[in-house]
């Protein structure tokens, strides 16, 4: 090494606060031989050094390739300084910065040096539900503001004991400056109260009593990170009856929560992608493909044919999860609500909203800065796939594929998330659920400001959908349509879907887009929702669809399928009662629907695929009544997975219409009703349905791409959350030679609309021409 010292300034950029990158630095220097310090500032982390050009050298190749396990270095950029003659290496206090920002770590499962601590009778954390460190523990839900330095957080309400102070400020302790580092004897407790608030017990009789009432059958409201969960023994029909009973959702599939992947895999399926789903540090529920054998209670996902399953993620989950006889081998962990409401966050609102479905109430005293429901996942076509992207990854942003203007995108009615880009960063909320109440409404507000406030933004374009009574939408336009200001962009839902999906891959296009769900606002003022675009960021054109349908009821057919499948089969000019499910209806009934096809009244047009979906599971005589969005199509992809290989597909027509590909249905229709005639099975059906629509995709592509020449194809929408579709499509189309790209970030249903609105925004504001050459002007 060279004698003579050198002098640098570094500034990383990325999730380098509160995952141990100060400590990590500081040794990493000591070890190298530097000088020097490091701190936090609003935008990230300064390192200044002195030293050997070799050891800087080594210092920077490092700090790169070997970071803690929870940071994610976006960027370092290296300034020549002058030397300070530095004696040592050091700590220094946080740097605030105006109008500056800086990525945030999202919350961390428990790590298994904290895990071990807990069950370790001679450690002083032994058995304390709030043990953390620099390598897990809460992060998001627990930050007020930036830097991200205790004072700015929850946890300043509890200042350190000595001897955590003492780890704190240890450089050789793994809590080295660890902001949520607590104790038993200076951190937060938790206590079991019951419904009306009377305290029951506290700390480890209140753990032990919550452990007796779950075995026992109850139903037990538990604040978590990001706030209540509901739960119960998942192997009691009788304790999942009650639970249902009382938080009102009678059918919709629940959660539960293990101790262990060998458990995990006495439940459902799981492979090396699951394990490593399950294992994670953000340890998502993950949709596993049910056993038969499974010991969880037949009315935790009926009709699905799968369970959703996860691991303890903190440790007061370790301990209510701890295995012991006579304890359940697995509980309901739901969220803490009534159905379409947003999960309770602190304890009096527990209290309040949940008095009524839970027996007792295991509280404690740290507070919560920010709603956080589970995330959900799956494996699909062999990746893991979102289905809901909240704990555990936001708000980590999605990295864009260009550096654009500040922009808001409010999102969609259902699913609702919203997102905000700065730079090269799309920072997607966590879920927000449907905004169909006013307490989900002041919870989406509530989270605007709260990321607004915490990445230092300032937009002056908002995105919103076209349709015009989405409150989001709705919001948008009274809040900020007036604004001169501000610039109020339309984007069209399926167009934002595809957008969605080339960002998350990094491209923008052009691409064929299938966008296939359940509703979406067209430009004709008809309901989308079978979609084949040709599009890139900027625009798109409408290059196919499903042919047109009506639905009877307008939005009474989303809970009805029965009614949809009215409208599908008279609209063919077939025979109701020619169908057995629609023959046993109430004459009445069908009077009704039969009038309202005829004369087009309440009886909107739409070329949903969702829909179809849901008429066909009416006509096979799966479901004609939901309880829960998608019930129908979901119990139907079931009854397809169960029948495996599905022999011949049932046929579509394809034909051009006004320039563009319609695919007719009639055709599976006749298909259809000749298989019911026959006494074909229902899984049967379901199985040459899926391969059908995947058949008439690959097909409707096939036109498309001879006559644009594009062999990139992005699948989008609700419906590409089925497996069976996801799968059977992909593989077909990567068979026949096109680069498909599908979700992997972000959901493809309508959780991963705001991320689409947005770069559709950003893309006309920055004068991208689109995908027809047009250069848009907002």
């Amino acid at each position: 090494m060279s004698g003579f010292p050198h002098a640098q300034l570094l500034r990383a950029r990325g999730v380098v606060q509160g995952v141990g990158f100060r400590p990590f630095v500081y040794s990493l220097a000591t070890q190298l031989g530097l000088a020097g310090w490091v701190r936090n500032t609003s935008s990230g982390v300064e390192i200044a050094l002195e030293g050997p050009a070799e050891a800087l050298a080594e210092f920077r190749r490092r700090l790169t390739a070997e970071p803690p396990a929870l940071a994610q270095v976006e960027e370092v950029v290296v300034e020549e300084a002058e030397p300070a003659s530095y004696a040592g290496f050091a700590i220094h206090e946080s740097k605030p910065e105006s109008g500056v920002y800086q990525l945030v770590s999202p919350d961390t499962a428990t790590c298994e040096d904290c895990r071990r601590e807990l069950f370790d009778p001679h450690d002083r954390r032994y058995r304390y539900p709030f043990t953390n460190c620099t390598n897990c523990g809460p992060r998001y839900t627990i930050i007020n503001d930036i830097p991200y330095d205790r004072p700015l957080t929850t946890m300043a309400a509890f200042p350190m004991c000595a001897r955590c102070r003492a780890e704190y400020e240890d450089p050789r302790n793994r809590r080295f400056h660890a902001q949520p580092n607590a104790c038993p004897e200076c951190g937060p407790h938790v206590w079991l109260a019951t419904p009306a608030g009377e305290s029951l017990a506290e700390r480890e009789a209140a753990i032990k009593a919550v452990r007796q009432a779950l075995a026992a059958g109850q139903v037990v409201a538990l604040k978590g990170l990001g706030g209540f969960h509901l739960a119960c023994d998942a192997t009691s029909e009788a304790a999942v009856a009650r639970l249902r009973r009382r938080k009102v959702r009678p059918h919709k599939p629940l959660a539960v929560m293990v101790a262990s992947l060998e458990t995990a895999a006495r439940l459902g399926e799981v492979g090396p992608s699951e394990a490593a789903l399950l294992t994670a540090p953000q340890r998502p529920i993950v949709l596993l493909s049910a056993r038969k054998d499974s010991p969880v209670a037949p009315n935790v996902a009926p009709g699905t044919g799968t369970i959703g399953v996860m691991l303890p993620y903190t440790p007061l989950h370790h301990l209510i999860l701890e295995p012991a006889a006579g304890f359940p081998l697995a509980l309901v962990m739901t969220s803490g609500n009534l159905s379409e409401e947003p999960i309770a966050m602190e304890n009096d609102e527990a209290l309040q909203r949940l008095g009524h479905i839970a027996g007792l109430f295991l509280l404690h005293n740290r507070g919560i800065s920010a709603r956080y429901d589970d995330s959900v996942w799956a494996v699909v076509d062999g990746v893991g796939r979102p289905v809901r992207r909240a704990r555990g990854y936001a708000p980590f942003p999605v990295k864009l594929p260009f550096r654009g203007p500040q922009v808001l995108a409010c999102g969609p009615e259902l699913k609702n998330t919203f997102c905000y880009t700065r730079d090269e960063y799309a920072f997607l909320s966590p879920h927000i659920g449907n905004l169909e109440n006013l307490e989900t409404l002041d919870h989406y507000a509530r989270s605007l400001d709260h990321y607004r406030r915490l990445f230092r933004l300032q937009p002056q374009v908002v995105a919103c959908d076209m349709h015009p009574e989405y409150l989001a939408t709705k919001l948008a336009r009274e809040r900020w349509g007036s604004d001169p200001g501000m610039t109020l962009v339309w984007v069209q839902h399926h167009h934002a879907h595809i957008a969605a999906c080339l960002v998350e891959h990094g491209e923008r296009g052009p691409a064929i887009g299938v966008a296939l769900d359940g509703t979406g606002y067209g430009t004709d003022g008809h309901i989308w929702g079978g979609e084949f675009l040709v599009a890139d960021l900027a625009g798109f054109r409408r290059a196919g669809r499903l042919a047109e349908f009506p639905l009877p009821g307008g939005e009474a057919a989303i809970h009805r399928p029965y009614r949809t499948a009215l409208g599908l089969v008279l609209a063919a000019g077939m025979d109701p009662a020619a169908w057995p499910s629609l023959a046993a209806l109430p004459a009445e009934e069908t009077a009704v629907v039969s009038r309202q096809v005829a004369g087009g009244l309440n009886a909107p047009i739409t070329s949903s695929a969702g829909r179809l979906f849901d008429a066909i599971a009416a006509l096979i005589g799966v479901r004609g009544d939901t309880s829960y969005e998608a019930q129908a199509a979901i119990e139907l992809e079931a009854m397809a997975a169960e029948a495996g290989a599905a022999g011949r597909p049932y046929p579509f027509d394809l034909r051009s219409v006004a320039g563009a590909w319609v695919l007719d249905w009639r055709p599976l229709l006749r298909a259809l009703l000749a298989d019911v005639r026959a006494g074909a099975v229902p899984e049967c059906m379901a199985a040459r349905f899926h391969a059908g629509v995947a058949a008439a995709i690959v097909e409707t592509v096939g036109r498309i791409a001879a006559s644009t020449g594009l062999r990139t194809v992005a699948l989008s929408g609700g419906c590409f959350q089925n497996r069976v579709l996801l799968a059977q499509t992909a593989q077909a189309l990567r068979g026949d030679g096109y680069r498909v790209l599908a979700h992997h970030l972000v959901p493809a249903n309508d959780g991963g609309v705001a991320l689409g609105q947005a770069a559709v925004a950003a893309a006309r504001m920055m004068g991208e021409p689109d995908a027809q050459g047009t250069s848009w002007s907002t």
